[in-house]
């Protein structure tokens, strides 16, 4: 192993790359013991020089922009923490592997959508890119996968991917709140993306689903097979009710297969108060994963922040210096297959809450509608009457996401539904 400097350029510093500078400079002496040979920050670049971010950059070299920094011939690693799915990210990482740089990146959207074509391209330079902090944020859960773990055959990944949406959730049944007073208060507290809708759609989370299945799988990445739904819809009377019968909902990523190919989705599902996934609160993340082998691990921590990324970051800057180099998702790139895409293939329970008019025979006329379908139901419960309506929950028996579609389209015949029914699918963990 050699011992000089493993010579760093950082691109990007906002709070990821402001915090793996901290670390570079609180922790020298300790990551050259960990490391066997000195990391060195050569070179930075950020949208504004002039801009007080409270760490001392004067001994780093000020680079005019990314792909310049991503060129240097004095930098042998090139750390990309700007974010953004094309542009200057996209750019720069294909110049730094045209110029024989390692890449470690915190940029889950762009390698969600261009990760196959940038992995190819990396292994044809004789290069690595890193992304642990693509996902997650500081669980370590691309590692597991592509190291702890490489001995398993994979057949479930699934997990709470998107802090925002679980402090959402946990919140508004803590406090009682409806979405809006939550998503506002969400907001307030600097939690939401500047596009809300990539937290609260699921975007965020889906494009971290599609890079571990990606890995579990040895799939060519395939953001566009995920099915995304988000939270917008649920309301407090949703999280009681689902309480009630002892489950909790939860923006939940799932990844398997199934023999029909890979099903990839990040919706809302119901899962047990008892489980893992249940007990998760506020703004934290958890990944679970399923191994023929291994049974199932679970890892839980912060999915974002300054210190848990930056801490990611560093273990991919980590790897290289020790000479650790593994193919982007795990294995080489040509052998990533092109997995046939399934929806919702496998059976499962799902939860039903319908508004019904006041009317005789209107709960017979959706159950006959469940029976048409191939539908049982396990479990029923009608709350207080509303003036012209009734709130109705339904538990089906195992069913598909199909049959279920099918008989809620059927609904609409009856005319007795006062609004849109919502269906959320139970996930036993």
């Amino acid at each position: 192993m050699t011992t000089s400097a493993l010579r760093l350029g950082i691109a990007g510093l906002g709070t990821v790359g402001r915090g793996v500078v901290k670390i570079l400079q609180a922790h020298g002496p300790l990551l050259t013991a960990r490391c066997g040979r000195p990391l060195e920050l050569v070179a930075v670049t950020a949208q504004s020089k002039d801009k007080d971010r409270g760490i001392d950059l004067s001994a780093y070299d000020w680079a005019d922009s990314a792909d310049a920094l991503a060129t240097r011939p004095d930098i042998d690693v090139y750390v990309e923490l700007m974010g953004g799915s094309d542009g200057a990210a996209r750019s720069s990482i294909m110049a730094a592997l045209d110029a024989g740089k390692d890449v470690v990146t915190a940029n889950k959207a762009l390698l969600a959508l261009h990760g196959q074509a940038l992995a190819e391209r990396a292994e044809d330079a004789g290069r690595v890119i890193r992304f642990e902090a693509g996902v997650a944020g500081g669980i370590p859960c691309v590692k597991a996968l592509t190291e702890g773990l490489a001995g398993n055959e994979i057949t479930r990944v699934l997990g709470v991917m998107n802090g925002t949406c679980n402090y959402i959730l946990t919140r508004m049944q803590d406090a009682g709140l409806s979405y809006d007073e939550v998503f506002q208060e969400a907001s307030d507290l600097g939690y939401l993306e500047a596009d809300p809708t990539l937290d609260t759609g699921g975007i965020d989370a889906g494009h971290k689903l599609a890079l571990l299945a990606s890995i579990a799988f040895g799939a060519k990445v395939d953001f566009d097979a995920v099915r995304l739904e988000g939270i917008e819809r649920i309301t407090i009377e949703d999280i009681d009710r689902a309480a009630d019968m002892g489950f909790r909902i939860k923006l939940l990523g799932v990844a398997r297969m199934s023999g029909r190919g890979l099903e990839q989705r990040m919706t809302p599902c119901l899962v047990p108060e008892s489980s893992p996934l249940g007990q998760l609160e506020g703004a934290t993340n958890m990944v679970v994963i399923d191994g023929d082998a291994c049974g199932q691990i679970v890892l839980r921590g912060a999915g974002a922040g300054e210190g848990p990324t930056a801490s990611a970051v560093m273990s991919d800057i980590i790897d290289i210096a020790r000479g650790l180099r593994l193919p982007t998702f795990g294995q080489p790139a040509h052998m990533l297959a092109d997995l046939p895409r399934a929806h919702a293939s496998v059976p499962a329970p799902y939860y039903l809450r319908l508004e019904l008019l006041d009317k005789p025979g209107a709960l017979a006329k959706v159950a006959a509608k469940l029976g048409d379908a191939g539908i049982s139901i396990d479990r029923m419960r009608q709350y207080g009457h509303a003036e012209a309506s009734a709130p109705v929950l339904i538990v089906t028996h195992k069913t598909t996401r199909d049959a279920l579609d099918h008989a809620i389209e059927d609904f609409s015949a009856t005319g007795v539904l006062a609004a849109d029914p919502v269906a959320i699918r139970i996930e036993m963990v």
